[in-house]
């Protein structure tokens, strides 16, 4: 066991509303962008097709986007973009809490049982930031038991077909494991992906601006660690997003193996098939977890001051 730091950490409870709102905000700004992304990424069909009319390829763009709506009114085609709003808000609040609240604890953990065997192996600077890293992959591994919340938000969103009709206790009841369907996907995604996030974000702050102490980071610092932890979160985990969100795509009665779908996908669309949806992602949807995450990070210092200033809590020591 590594020797106390005396370093004092976040209480639970600010961690808590810190990342709960930041999940509340992501989810009321950026939804539609998420279900425009889902959809391409679903889509295995060519949009713009060589020889073919620009004006067929926007209206291909404007049926794989709104579906049934397509050609519908302007606000039409808007609220169309909010299916599964229910799922998604059960699933985005949880997550949020889950990862960015509960990435700190195995950091905690990590810093006071094995902090020595990190700073000896990558050295100081570098065994702070591969700590970071690392409490974040595993998070991300642990989010798989929110599976069954995100495979529902993606139907609704890509294939409202297979759950017309039931309630969410119906389908609970009537699919139980297979709501986990793509769960090693998912894992084998959010292993690299959660480690190049909080990774990414903490070189920023030790590398880029010097910060000994992360928590005292300004607006502008955690903002710019953010974009770095998101840019390189989203580019390593597209491949296996890609696969992950066409196997819970898949409806419940026929399902296909990842094995299966990567081979399809080699096979019929070529490898530029893994990238599907990268563009959007990374220019709309890069900025929905810049936000989210600098939003956590800046409310999670502020409240723990706030609440430990007012007697509600007590901060700990490491």
């Amino acid at each position: 066991m590594s020797p106390p730091s005396g370093k004092q950490t976040e209480s639970g409870l600010a961690r808590l509303l810190g990342s709960g709102t930041s999940g509340i905000l992501e989810l009321l700004v950026f939804h539609p962008v998420d279900t425009v992304a889902k959809r391409l990424m679903t889509n295995p069909t060519q949009i713009f097709v060589s020889g073919a009319p620009l004006s067929q390829g926007f209206l291909n763009l404007d049926k794989v986007i709104f579906k049934g709506d397509y050609s519908s009114g302007a606000l039409r085609k808007y609220a169309s973009l909010f299916p599964g709003l229910g799922y998604a808000g059960g699933y985005k609040i949880l997550q949020r809490i889950y990862k960015y609240g509960g990435q700190p604890y195995v950091k905690d953990y990590l810093n006071k049982h094995h902090k020595d065997l990190f700073y000896t192996t990558f050295g100081e600077k570098s065994g702070k930031t591969i700590i970071h890293a690392t409490a974040g992959s595993v998070i991300g591994v642990g989010e798989v038991a929110l599976l069954p919340l995100d495979v529902l938000k993606i139907k609704r969103q890509t294939n409202p077909e297979s759950i017309k009709g039931r309630n969410i206790f119906q389908i609970f009841w009537e699919e139980r494991h297979r709501l986990y369907r793509g769960g090693l996907w998912t894992a084998a995604r959010n292993a690299p992906g959660s480690f190049a996030l909080f990774g990414g974000s903490a070189f920023v702050k030790e590398y880029i601006f010097g910060l000994k102490d992360f928590s005292q980071a300004t607006f502008f610092q955690n903002f710019c660690a953010s974009i770095g932890g998101a840019m390189a979160s989203i580019s390593v985990a597209q491949p296996l997003d890609v696969v992950k969100t066409r196997i819970q795509n898949r409806p419940f009665e026929s399902p296909e193996s990842g094995v299966q779908i990567i081979r399809s996908m080699v096979r019929k669309e070529g490898f530029n098939s893994f990238f599907k949806g990268i563009t959007p992602k990374l220019i709309v949807v890069g900025p929905k977890l810049v936000f989210s995450f600098t939003v956590a990070q800046q409310l999670i210092p502020i409240l723990d001051d706030f609440l430990a200033g007012k007697g509600i809590t007590k901060r700990n020591t490491i």
